[in-house]
């Protein structure tokens, strides 16, 4: 914590300043500067753990790829995001696995959304625009209290229009033709 606080407070830093951080600093990067991620909750961190199970198991076979929140993405010139999951759809080129910065976008960025109002507005408001900008296809909000999950598309002047959502039963992932989720189980494991 020392480490990013000192931090915050210095000078701005670049991108690759950001991505050559250690791992104990953690923190996005938002014009330059080193704010403070979200804190996870159990329900946030089981729902992330249950969707890469179920995408890694479904993608890994087929030559697509999973990474997880320590994962970092150059999404603009002074900023820096590190999602939830990010997926590398099938035909795709695969990222350099010694890569600590990735510019090149992902096919899907997902982000589960906690409970405090910061973090809503950071995932609802501001990586709309940040992943939108960066040219990832589809954005996925996953919401564990409200039990929903809304997936974004990449449109015309690279704006996001919301493709699909659900609740519960059986959804059909946009762009991974084939992988159906289990909603229902996700909401279950989520609050065990």
């Amino acid at each position: 914590m020392r480490a990013m606080a000192a931090r915050r407070s210095s000078e701005a830093l670049t991108l690759k300043q950001w991505a050559a951080l250690s791992a104990d600093a953690e923190g996005e990067l938002v014009d330059g500067r080193l704010v403070e991620e979200e804190l996870p909750t159990r329900e946030h961190e089981q729902t992330v753990a249950w969707l890469c199970t179920r995408l890694l198991t479904f993608l890994e076979e087929r030559g697509g790829a999973v990474l997880t929140s320590d994962h970092k993405y150059g999404v603009g010139p002074k900023r820096g995001r590190k999602p939830d999951l990010s997926v590398v759809l099938p035909g795709r080129p695969r990222l350099d696995p010694k890569d600590n910065l990735t510019t090149v976008p992902p096919d899907i960025m997902i982000e589960v959304i906690t409970a405090t109002p910061k973090d809503h507005a950071r995932d609802r408001i501001d990586k709309v625009h940040e992943y939108a900008r960066f040219g990832v296809r589809w954005y996925w909000l996953v919401d564990p209290a409200a039990q929903t999950v809304e997936v974004l598309k990449l449109g015309p002047k690279r704006r996001y229009v919301n493709f699909a959502a659900a609740s519960g039963g059986t959804f059909k992932v946009p762009g991974c033709r084939g992988l159906e989720l289990d909603l229902d189980a996700l909401w279950r494991y989520a609050r065990r």
